[in-house]
């Protein structure tokens, strides 16, 4: 009985760690599109996707025009916006956000 606890303790722990950085990994700069680009994007993939690449403004907007192909909820109005922001925050020259890794560790 104690191992279960044990056992369901460290999963619910893991879990939380799982959780709290997820949340974490959906933070985007700041920005007058902020909510709208994680709306759009966070439908299909967490945010760290997009935090990872540095691309510029012609491949961001071959990027973007491939997720809207995709099923991307963007509106054409706002187009230009996204492609401005994930150019100006995502750019070649700027290096990559660090991984986050979660790390599980075996008890002796």
């Amino acid at each position: 009985m104690f191992r279960r606890r044990e056992g369901t303790a460290s999963l619910l722990l893991l879990l939380g760690a799982v959780s709290v950085a997820r949340a974490q990994s959906l933070d985007l700069p700041a920005g007058p599109v902020q909510a709208k680009v994680r709306t759009a994007c966070a439908e299909c993939h967490d945010a760290s996707i997009i935090r990872q690449q540095r691309l510029s403004e012609k491949v961001w907007t071959k990027e973007l025009d491939k997720m809207i192909k995709w099923g991307a909820l963007v509106d054409p109005a706002d187009r230009g916006a996204f492609i401005e922001y994930l150019s100006v925050n995502f750019p070649p020259d700027k290096p990559p956000d660090p991984m986050a890794r979660v790390v599980q560790r075996k008890k002796p």
